[in-house]
């Protein structure tokens, strides 16, 4: 019992005076920005057994900590307490309860929060990143779901639960205009809601990257460094931006590991797969590969029209006088094809011109009203591009297709490509038929009855005409 009052008085001890002299004595010894950054925050809790128990602000912080300043450290106290061999490094309690108490981190420039969010909390912790602003119409309740993205819409909902997965990181890519970065928000918004506990952090590579030389400029990448790695979500936009600038990479691959160590979730988009991106160095490019990697396919027909259905929708419910013809949400479906932003502004242009003028929305309006946006959105598709995209389909010479041999495997891929050829140019009969080796017209109707045929009976066809297709409207 004696004993264990002295142990207990050597405790308090420590915590009340010996611990502010011997971080004094450590502040001397590691430097004034070291000890700003890594000791000053550091307490002690207790001693028992040969071991201290100090507390960290955060689990990185004691693990870095630990490796880099333990056995000064563990020398200052065993000066003072003689019966201690060991260090043990651990988040504080107080650390913890703010982390339980704190909000998806928002930028005080953000706007403002859709109404399924309004009720969680706002109160930033000191010291959390502000990241940048979300946009309130980017949730999954504005999300149009189709076949070409429902698996990253699946995944990003997964994710969004806020529990375990077992995909990490997240790396969701694709073109211009196709949803990357509305459910990159998504996620963000859904989070704050969902788990309110946890410090989530969305911004693009270029303010990644803009923090990082900021914090090099000021000689603070200590400060960096803890604020990244002490996240439990880090999103990160358009990551294709920083191939190419090795220093920021190094930083990226080394907070991306850090957090891939302490099971902290990761979501990256691109422009294009982790592979394909040019500038990128091979080690980054091997771990942005080893969670879950998802392709958004180019809108579909339905797809789009489902887009456009559900913002008329939002339309009619601010203006609900407003009349749109039949056929006018098809025609701009079919022919605004590469891009959905670009397609959502037509739209949005087109209901503002009607509501300004007081006319009903019909065919011939859209046509006037977005001639311009009609005109760029005409990619001219070509005989020759679609018989180099059907030969690379099928696995076959493009010679094989174009010449005489009548062979099934040659035969029906050039049946694909003429019944393509007839529903994406604006070629003639004879002349796509010369096109394929100087072939005949009826050839050619020949050919295209026949998949118009098969289409209905074999799956495998459709699917081969839907893939082609999307894959030459891209």
């Amino acid at each position: 019992m004696a004993m264990g009052l002295r142990l207990l008085g050597a405790t308090e001890n420590m915590k009340t005076g010996q611990w502010g002299e011997l971080k004094r004595q450590l502040q001397a010894t590691v430097g004034e920005s070291n000890y700003r950054n890594w000791i000053e925050p550091l307490q002690f809790t207790s001693a028992a057994n040969g071991v201290a128990q100090i507390a960290a602000p955060t689990n990185f912080a004691g693990t870095y900590v630990s490796r880099n300043f333990g056995d000064i450290i563990l020398q200052k106290i065993a000066a003072v307490k003689p019966d201690v061999r060991r260090i043990e490094f651990s988040a504080s309690r107080a650390n913890r309860a703010m982390r339980a108490a704190r909000p998806v981190a928002q930028s005080e420039a953000a706007p403002a929060q859709p109404a399924a969010a309004a009720a969680a909390p706002t109160a930033r912790r000191d010291g959390m990143l502000p990241p940048a602003p979300l946009d309130q119409r980017f949730t999954f309740d504005t999300f149009v779901v189709g076949k070409p993205n429902e698996l990253a819409h699946a995944a990003a909902r997964r994710v969004a639960e806020g529990g375990p997965v077992t995909f990490n990181p997240l790396f969701l890519y694709g073109g211009v205009g196709l949803g990357k970065t509305h459910l990159m928000h998504a996620i963000a918004w859904e989070l704050q809601t969902a788990r309110p506990d946890l410090n989530v952090v969305y911004l693009s590579a270029e303010q990644f990257m803009y923090r990082f030389v900021q914090a090099l400029r000021d000689r603070k990448i200590m400060d960096f460094k803890l604020l990244f790695r002490s996240v439990d979500v880090l999103m990160v936009d358009d990551v294709q931006f920083i191939a190419g600038k090795d220093s920021t990479q190094e930083e990226f691959f080394h907070t991306f590991n850090a957090l891939i160590d302490q099971n902290r979730q990761i979501i990256i988009s691109a422009d294009r797969a982790p592979g394909e991106i040019a500038d990128m160095e091979e080690r980054i490019r091997s771990r942005l590969q080893c969670g879950l990697v998802v392709d958004l396919h180019p809108t579909d027909y339905e797809l789009r029209l489902g887009i456009l259905l559900s913002k008329t929708e939002t339309f009619r419910k601010q203006q609900p006088d407003l009349v749109i013809a039949d056929g006018v949400l098809e025609f701009l479906a079919h022919r605004i094809s590469t891009n959905v932003r670009v397609l959502e502004g037509a739209l949005t242009r087109l209901f503002a011109f009607a509501s300004l003028v007081g006319r009903e929305i019909t065919l011939e309006l859209a046509q006037d009203c977005l001639a311009d946006i009609l005109r760029a959105s005409e990619r001219k598709i070509t005989v020759e591009e679609i018989q180099r995209k059907v030969s690379e389909h099928y696995n076959i010479r493009l010679s094989d297709m174009l010449g005489p041999k009548r062979l099934r495997s040659f035969a029906r891929p050039r049946q694909v490509a003429m019944y393509l050829c007839k529903q994406m140019t604006s070629r003639s009969l004879p002349e796509i038929g010369r096109r394929f080796g100087g072939r005949d017209h009826t050839t050619v109707i020949h050919g295209v009855k026949r998949i118009e045929e098969l289409k209905g009976q074999d799956g495998q066809i459709a699917e081969d005409l839907e893939m082609l297709r999307r894959t030459l409207e891209a």
